[in-house]
């Protein structure tokens, strides 16, 4: 079986989304499910412990190119997440990816576009894409 398109799960969600279909209800939830997803990680650290958060400040020396500086940066992470976490915090940003494409549905917004955007930015800006 293969993977769903994007065009393909926003079809599916304009089917079942029956209860939310204001504008400002889906804003609502998606709001909701961003802070469930952020809420989930965080537990991960705090209640389960299998990852653990340790921030400093990056170091980035005079003189580093950006690809020293790219090899040099801390992601903050140690561990990794557990079988359970995992599936709550995918679970998590499944519901928030559901209210994403009911936002762009209500809004005539194509994901699939949005993809390709966000892709050419980053062929074209490379790691100034985010920064």
């Amino acid at each position: 079986m293969s993977a769903p398109s994007l065009h393909s799960f926003q079809d599916q969600v304009s089917e079942l989304l029956l209860r939310h279909r204001s504008l400002l209800d889906v804003m609502s939830k998606m709001g909701q499910t961003n802070a469930a997803a952020t809420r989930s990680v965080t537990k991960a650290i705090t209640e389960c412990g299998c990852i653990e958060l340790h921030a400093t400040k990056q170091d980035f020396e005079p003189g580093m190119n950006l690809q020293q500086a790219k090899e040099t940066i801390n992601k903050h992470v140690q561990g990794e997440l557990c079988e359970n976490c995992r599936d709550v915090i995918t679970n998590e940003l499944g519901r928030s990816l559901f209210y994403m494409s009911a936002l762009c549905n209500l809004l005539d917004i194509d994901m699939e576009e949005i993809l390709e955007r966000e892709s050419q930015k980053c062929a074209t800006l490379g790691l100034f894409n985010m920064s």
